[in-house]
């Protein structure tokens, strides 16, 4: 019996491998491992907290449960633009952490098998973005996929595990 739980973990694993949830910010379009989404909700009442990087707007209480939400445009270093009707939270969970994901909009789910997915650009180029996993390639089109592991710096982890000892 022990087995048939095991081969079931590794089935639903198997399941997402490859799947990202879609979303925009301003022309671009970035991709997330569906693994770390737990889910997506509309914009709500966000309470500020003092002393936090600009790009944590604060927290939202989310049935019940005290969610650390950042802007993802302003993390990465993009023009603020107000909240729309398409603006959306995305809640994932980051090293048993729940953080909201403030995005313009969500896009899909794709499905994007791993040698369409190109590593991103090396450290002798120039560039480096900690926060890609890699360039990927679907329906024509290329999604920037991003790292959810190193959305967050260890230090952004720990202000926010502050946040949340402190309500």
């Amino acid at each position: 019996m022990a087995e048939n739980v095991v081969d079931n973990y590794n089935l639903e694993e198997d399941t997402q491998h490859g799947r990202f949830l879609t979303f925009s910010l301003e022309d671009e379009v970035f991709g997330i491992e569906i693994k770390y989404v737990t889910e997506i909700i509309g914009m709500q009442s966000i309470t500020k907290v003092p002393e936090v990087p600009t790009y944590i707007k604060g927290i939202i209480n989310l049935r019940g449960k005290i969610i650390p939400v950042l802007d993802v445009r302003l993390q990465f270093g993009k023009e603020p633009v107000d909240y729309n009707d398409r603006t959306c939270i995305v809640v994932i969970d980051i090293e048993a952490v729940s953080v909201g994901l403030i995005v313009d909009n969500v896009e899909e789910v794709l499905t994007i098998d791993d040698e369409e997915i190109a590593p991103p650009p090396s450290n002798k180029t120039g560039f480096e973005n900690r926060f890609m996993k890699g360039i990927g390639k679907a329906g024509g089109k290329v999604q920037l996929l991003l790292d959810c592991e190193r959305l967050l710096k260890n230090e952004e982890i720990e202000v926010i595990e502050e946040l949340l000892e402190e309500k």
